[in-house]
């Protein structure tokens, strides 16, 4: 296993850095929001640079620009995403609505996650769930 080793850029450097790798035929791979040990938001931009993932990230920003306009749905998905689930907008991104969470959601306490086999565990009385109970 190796080393996680991001190269942290400010929030100014982001769009000259999305250009030159979309100029060298980079692939934007995924981005990643969270929260650092620090309670500081964080952004990493991972690229596929000759077959290796090269890591950037932002951190400490509400707002970082939006690089949809360099890379297209790549980015869109990623950046609604983030912007769902953390305290951080992407200015000049154009929202399609929420993807995971009720709109009523306003970002207060925490979500629950829940492994696969506690969902499975249903109390409706439905004849397709009581079978699926006794299937297991």
């Amino acid at each position: 296993m190796h080393k996680f080793q991001g190269i942290e850029i400010t929030k100014e450097e982001l769009i000259p850095l999305t250009e030159k790798m979309l100029k060298e035929k980079r692939r934007l791979v995924i981005m990643n929001g969270y929260v650092d040990k620090e309670g500081k938001n964080a952004v990493a931009y991972n690229f596929d640079v000759d077959g290796d993932l090269k890591t950037y990230l932002c951190k400490g920003y509400d707002s970082l620009p939006s690089i949809t306009s360099i890379y297209g749905g790549s980015a869109q998905w990623c950046e609604e995403e983030i912007t769902e689930m953390m305290p951080i907008e992407f200015e000049g991104l154009n929202k399609s609505g929420r993807l995971f969470l009720p709109e009523e959601f306003d970002g207060s306490g925490q979500i629950l996650v829940m492994p696969l086999s506690e969902l499975k565990k249903c109390n409706c009385g439905n004849e397709e769930c009581l079978k699926d109970k006794k299937e297991e």
